[in-house]
């Protein structure tokens, strides 16, 4: 995993080179991470570095815990603002600079703003709840003023500061209070350009004004426009965002009303938003609403294809379950008396219901409850869902597992499995252990022993990248969907925030984002953690490219802590990587082959 800052060395006063192996040559004291003159708004950072193991590191004047590799990640807090390190071992010293930022949620001191909300041009439809927030010292008065009203913001002084996600990352996702938090509502029925809003503040008898950077509209009901999606998988969210939620993406030539709008993003009369770059907006006409009748399916390559006939290519969203796929579709009211769905090898039946005015459900009942992937495209008006088939795995054959000789095993014979070692190239090294060593490096070592073992099953195997190479996430996103293999998986180590315990930290974990990957990461993360006998970070639901994929199971396995001292004396361990990619074989070889 791509550490949660800037992967970069610096030279030190007494080495000039970055360590590229995990030699256990001696070399002079050195400090992968932070960065030289690292910024940033935690208030604790760790130290990762290595010296050679005889003789004592001292960290402004105090001796550090050391493995014996000599390694070390301590921990130290952080100061609002300028905090210096001076790392000694013998004669030789490494001087760091780390910066820490104040949080812009911080109440300003004296008579002025901190962060003012909205800063972008908003749209509303017409008696809408238009909120303001502002950012403000605690005993000020706040108001905000909008065409003909004046708005008052009444301070929280029990305002709620949620965590940031990565936070659930080092167990420290608890909410806090913050202070300082003014908010105000209102709702108009005024068409047209409002203006931008004027914020006032008042404090020891003194006003400041201060206009807002982006300007109010309200939307005529009446004359809405059209969005278009033109991307291919239109990145649909819960709010107008990228720290919003995703929803299913639209299929390239969704239709939707424009119902409003934040800065660069849209949103869409199901609720959803999308950036205006991944649309087309048409001008005020008839709303995109469609009337459905008729259903038929068709088996086709491996898939199920099922033919929605369509006025309009209308919004949609995916819902997997245990043994069931609902599809949504929106604006589209039904006329449906006949359905064709013969016996399927995936299907057992389809039940469907206008669920409200608008909006139908398509619920596919499955024989089975794994599933394998599914696709969703536009051809025209006509939307197409193609659901995977279960793949058909080779018989069983004598064979030498990690469990003994002559053990039976499945082949993997009439698989596809996608490994992508995950970084690459000059400048995305991952996360680095204590010498330097990058995870780019041990991440295409193991896709390739793990190939190997999974080819000797007869499974076919591809790999993203085969070389120190810079692979864009797009791209490996894209292989994926060209191979539509039988699982993908991503390799990876990890790293920490800046605010987490490199020392005590470790163990395997597996990420996952659609329902039909839970069980592949369930299984494997029980079955390496037990069979190698290392600890556990975990299994997550994680929004990550290469575990969005629908086409296949996709899962991200992070392997261990390059940043955990002892840790990566394991990752590094020649006999370790073997045995670890061995049981990666066998987990994925005995999860293909559960009933």
């Amino acid at each position: 995993m791509k550490q949660f800052f800037v992967p970069l060395s610096f030279c030190l006063t007494i080495a000039s080179s970055i360590v590229a192996a995990p030699t256990h040559a001696a070399q002079p004291l050195y400090v992968a991470y932070p960065p030289a003159n690292h910024e940033t708004t935690s208030d604790r950072i760790f130290l990762i570095g290595t010296a050679p193991p005889g003789g004592t590191v001292l960290v402004n004047g105090t001796a550090i815990v050391r493995n014996t590799a000599g390694h070390f990640a301590p921990t130290f807090p952080l100061q609002v603002g300028v905090n210096q390190f001076d790392l000694r071992y013998g004669k030789q010293s490494v001087k760091l600079t780390v910066t820490r930022l104040a949080a812009a949620s911080e109440s300003p001191q004296g008579l002025t703003f901190g962060t003012l909300s909205p800063a972008v041009d908003v749209a509303r439809l017409p008696n809408e709840l238009l909120c303001f927030t502002a950012i403000a010292p605690p005993t000020a008065t706040v108001a905000v003023k909008l065409a003909d009203q004046t708005i008052p913001l009444v301070p929280r002084p029990q305002s709620i500061a949620l965590p940031d996600n990565a936070a659930v990352l080092t167990q420290q996702n608890q909410p806090t209070i913050a202070a300082g938090r003014f908010e105000g509502c209102t709702r108009t029925v005024l068409l047209g350009d409002l203006g931008k809003p004027e914020w006032q503040l008042t404090q020891n008898g003194q006003t400041i004004k201060q206009t807002g950077f982006g300007s109010i509209k309200i939307l005529s009901p009446t004359r809405l426009e059209t969005a278009v999606v033109t991307a291919e998988a239109g990145t649909a969210r819960t709010g107008a965002g990228t720290d919003y939620s995703r929803l299913t993406p639209l299929p390239k030539g969704t239709q939707a009303l424009v119902t409003g709008s934040e800065g660069d993003w849209v949103r869409l009369d199901y609720g959803a938003w999308i950036r205006r770059s991944e649309v087309q907006i048409l001008p005020a006409g008839a709303p995109p609403t469609s009337l459905i009748r008729s259903i038929k399916a068709r088996q086709t390559g491996g898939w199920t294809e099922v033919m929605f006939p369509l006025q309009v290519p209308v919004p949609v969203s995916v819902q997997q379950g245990d043994r069931t796929f609902t599809l949504t579709l929106y604006n589209t009211t039904a006329q449906t008396d006949i359905i064709r769905l013969d016996d399927d090898p995936l299907i057992a039946r389809l039940d469907w219901q206008q669920s409200a005015p608008g909006q139908i459900q398509y619920t596919f009942n499955l024989k089975s409850s794994q599933q394998w992937g599914y696709k969703l495209r536009y051809e025209g008006t006509t939307l197409v869902l193609s659901l995977k088939h279960p793949p058909t795995v080779g018989s069983r054959e004598s064979g030498v597992g990690s469990r003994g000789a002559g053990e039976q095993f499945k082949t993997l014979s009439g698989t596809k499995i996608l490994l992508d070692p995950g970084h690459g190239g000059a400048e995305d090294l991952g996360s680095r252990g204590p010498t330097g060593y990058p995870e780019k490096t041990v991440a295409l070592l193991m896709a390739k022993l793990v190939r190997e073992r999974l080819q000797q099953r007869g499974a076919m195997v591809y790999l993203t990248r085969e070389t120190d190479v810079d692979v864009p996430l797009q791209d490996r996103v894209a292989m994926i969907e060209k191979v539509q293999p039988t699982v993908a998986l991503s390799l990876h180590y990890n790293a920490l925030p800046d605010n987490g315990d490199a020392v005590k930290t470790k163990g395997i974990s597996m990420f996952w984002y659609n329902t039909q990957a839970h069980s592949l990461a369930v299984f494997l993360h029980n079955h390496l953690t037990k069979t190698l006998k290392r600890s556990s970070y975990g299994v997550f639901w994680n929004n990550l490219a290469l575990t969005r994929p629908a086409t296949t199971p996709a899962v991200l396995l992070e392997l261990g802590f390059m940043i955990n001292p002892d840790e990566f004396e394991w990752i590094t361990n020649p006999r370790e990587q073997q045995r670890l990619a061995t049981a990666i074989a066998d987990g994925v070889t005995l999860w293909l082959q559960k009933p």
